[in-house]
């Protein structure tokens, strides 16, 4: 794909496809520019478990850390396998218009917001107070994130000249509906939690295998077929 952009001349009339394809962005951009979020997205996830401060009691102070952990890890690995299909899905896409750039920002506003929706959530179960409520604020990114996923793969479908034409379109409704899962997923979570935390923490960890799945009918893109 073409990266030069078209301008007209005072008197000239437009060249309709000359404008469609600067409109046309290469992806490789918008794949480096979401990849730095997620790295900082969870490399600041560890920064809201601080050091206990009775070392002389060591053990017990480390145990009682357990919520900062638990909300590492689920946060951890929710946002990774989010950046692993993010990959997968992106590897598809051999253009980037307005509208998908669009969604992909709003999908990264939700990831940018984990590290403080994990801090929420191991801070009311540290405390004992709150945890219903803390689900909730934790499992709405993930849910949002979810939505706005799914969302991109469908804007890819329907807008000219995105996916790779070897994509079909038995394909794309394969992986459709296989995208329906996240949001079921983390709304039951955030659902479950609201009224039993324990079961809502347990909602999500099982989350993160179904989310390690590979993409069903997709298979990567040679690196040097550009050709959409």
């Amino acid at each position: 794909m073409s990266g030069r952009w078209y301008f007209r001349r005072r008197g000239q009339p437009a060249d309709e496809a000359a404008l469609q394809e600067s409109a046309r962005r290469n992806p490789g951009r918008t794949v480096t520019f979401s990849d730095g979020v997620f790295a900082i997205s969870i490399t600041l996830l560890v920064l809201e478990i601080q050091p206990p401060e009775d070392t002389a009691h060591l053990g017990r102070a480390l145990a009682e850390l357990w919520p900062s952990f638990v909300a590492y890890a689920l946060s951890f690995l929710l946002v990774a396998s989010i950046w692993v299909n993010h990959h997968v899905l992106f590897d598809q896409i051999v253009a980037a218009d307005r509208g998908l750039l669009l969604l992909n920002t709003v999908l990264l506003m939700t990831v940018a917001f984990v590290p403080f929706a994990a801090s929420v959530l191991a801070a009311a179960f540290r405390d004992g107070q709150g945890e219903p409520l803390a689900l909730l604020f934790f499992g709405g990114p993930f849910a949002l994130g979810t939505i706005f996923f799914s969302a991109i793969w469908q804007y890819a479908l329907r807008a000219p000249r995105v996916l790779h034409r070897r994509v079909s379109e038995s394909a794309g409704r394969i992986v459709s509906r296989r995208l329906l899962a996240g949001p079921l997923l983390t709304l039951l979570g955030a659902a479950a939690g609201a009224v039993i935390p324990v079961l809502g923490l347990a909602i999500f960890a099982l989350t993160i295998p179904v989310f390690w799945l590979p993409l069903p009918a997709l298979e990567p893109i040679p690196l040097d077929d550009d050709d959409p």
